[in-house]
């Protein structure tokens, strides 16, 4: 119960998680349905194979679908379902887990996708990076394979499926598909991001002459990307890409994460969130060495594999300000447009975190300043939040806009934070938490940080419109909530080819919320005689 745990030390937590951060350079990640199925596909070769077809059978949703609700479920269930399709297709690759069970798997796989893809039930489509590839890909394949079982029946699969065949989704075709596919096959590169998803190439990414792997052997930051670089054979032994793979595997026995390595992704989250809510005191040498030297001309990269991007390069400025660092802020020149910033040259839509972010790196310059602060205002919603493309979750976009808006945005923003403050006033669930589709740590961490480090005075004290008096008693319930859990079960919210959590970056937002918490006297005072009041009414 929360009140029998003892007050979090947040200073030991955060040196403990930082030292994590160097023990696990390559990044903590949970792993992904789309990615550890695109394995089974294409490297069955790879160490783990019986282990990632039982990861696959076993987060099967009832329904028959995999991955998170609503729309988030199209892209994993594609994948599994093909995956396991190749698998039944294979003599005798079905060991560990058995035939029948694999052929269950399928059959209620595409049994959820006919009834999405055939407008028995409308599914949305999520913004997710390669999304318009990645399906019409899966689709073909799946189609292919079902033909196949019309001439060559699986066995344990209903003959009902054979020569099936599964719609693209409305507003998706294959032309941007068949033009990477024949660029790769001529021996021409691709952009350096499309490279993350190189599997949706096919035969056509086996040993592409334009894709050349990292010296780490990565190929993308991806495993799938990596394993269709090498085909499905296996390569030799010390060959660099299939090292890369197996040092990845080694890590869960067998299911794999969408992106690694993401090194300064995660160094710079982690140290942002903390320094941002004042826990990092003492200058962590090597971790500021390392974002340091990541920096180069056109911004940094997640980690090696991906292009530079405006989103890590202006976290990584941040999170060195703020520590006392300063690299050159020249680097985010080359992602500024008329109107706002862009993820990277060409970007399709655009990021309200991406420019939140952007917003706290450069709000020393008074014109960029002032016109980043204007375009987040006016990409608030009616209720008070933001929403954006590479989180599930607007609590984690309010909280960047918000908190970047409060210190950067000038009093032209006031107006905004304060309906930012309103809505997480009137969305806290009923046992403390908030969330999009359930309570969570990442989320209540979020909202407790637009509640608390927004406000230009402290908590407890009335101002003229008397919003203080709600913020202490909401902001306590959900540092009650936090403080229950002992091992979150983190819910992937962020946007990849899947979704995905971050582990140490979650973390990293709870310390935050629970150091401010705990250092604002009106909240700390409520959470103590809250669990005062749970010990005598147990004890009375």
């Amino acid at each position: 119960m929360s009140d029998q745990r003892p007050r979090v030390d947040v200073a030991a937590a955060s040196d403990e998680l930082l030292t994590g951060l160097l023990r696990q350079p390559n990044g903590q990640v949970s792993p992904s349905v789309y990615e550890t199925g695109r394995l089974v596909a294409s490297a069955p070769w790879l160490a783990g194979q019986d282990a990632r077809v039982a990861f696959l059978t076993q987060t099967q949703r009832p329904d028959g679908a995999w991955g998170g609700p609503d729309g988030y479920a199209l892209v994993p269930t594609l994948s599994a379902t093909e995956a396991m399709l190749a698998t039944l297709a294979r003599p005798d690759s079905v060991n560990g887990v058995g035939r029948v069970a694999v052929a269950g798997a399928v059959g209620r796989g595409l049994s959820r996708l006919f009834e999405w893809l055939h407008a028995r039930v409308h599914i949305p489509i999520p913004d997710m990076p390669a999304i318009e590839l990645i399906v019409p890909s899966l689709i073909a394949s799946i189609n292919e394979q079902l033909d196949r079982c019309r001439r060559e029946p699986l066995a344990g699969l209903n003959r009902w499926w054979a020569g099936a065949r599964l719609d693209l989704p409305a507003g998706m075709d294959t032309a941007r598909l068949a033009g990477i596919r024949a660029r790769l096959a001529a021996g021409e590169g691709v952009p350096d991001k499309l490279v993350h998803a190189l599997e949706v190439a096919g035969s056509a990414a086996r040993g592409a002459r334009g894709v050349r792997p990292e010296a780490s052997g990565t190929v993308g930051a991806s495993p799938a990307a990596t394993a269709a670089w090498l085909g499905d054979r296996a390569p030799d032994a010390a060959d660099p890409s299939r090292r890369y793979l197996e040092q990845i595997v080694a890590r869960s026995g067998g299911p794999v994460p969408c992106g690694l390595p993401v090194t300064i992704f995660e160094q710079a989250w982690v140290l942002s969130a903390l320094a941002r809510a004042g826990i990092v005191r003492r200058r962590p040498t090597r971790l500021v060495a390392s974002l340091f030297s990541a920096l180069k001309e056109n911004g940094t990269p997640g980690g090696a594999g991906l292009p530079p991007d405006a989103d890590t390069t202006a976290v990584t400025l941040f999170a060195l300000a703020e520590l006392g660092v300063f690299g050159d802020l020249d680097c985010l020149s080359g992602y500024e447009t008329p109107t706002h910033f862009c993820t990277w040259p060409g970007e399709q839509g655009a990021s309200t975190s991406v420019n939140a972010h952007v917003l706290e790196a450069l709000g020393s310059h008074p014109a960029t300043a002032e016109k980043l602060s204007r375009w987040l205002r006016e990409q608030q919603r009616a209720d008070g939040s933001w929403l954006d493309r590479w989180h599930a979750s607007p609590y984690y976009a309010t909280a960047c806009c918000a908190l970047a808006l409060a210190r950067f945005g000038g009093e032209g923003s006031a107006a905004v934070v304060r309906r930012a403050v309103d809505w997480v006033l009137e969305t806290q669930r009923s046992d403390g938490s908030w969330g999009r589709w359930q309570g969570t740590v990442e989320e209540t961490s979020y909202a407790m940080q637009v509640l608390l480090a927004t406000r230009s005075t402290e908590v407890g004290h009335v101002d003229e419109v008397g919003h203080v008096d709600v913020v202490a008693p909401v902001a306590a319930r959900g540092y009650a909530f936090i403080a229950s859990i002992d091992q979150p079960d983190p819910q992937p919210l962020w946007h990849d080819k899947d979704l995905y959590a971050p582990l140490a970056i979650i973390r990293a937002n709870a310390l935050a919320a629970i150091h401010l918490a705990q250092r604002n006297p009106a909240v700390a005072d409520l959470a103590q005689r809250s669990r005062s009041m749970q010990r005598t009414s147990r004890t009375a």
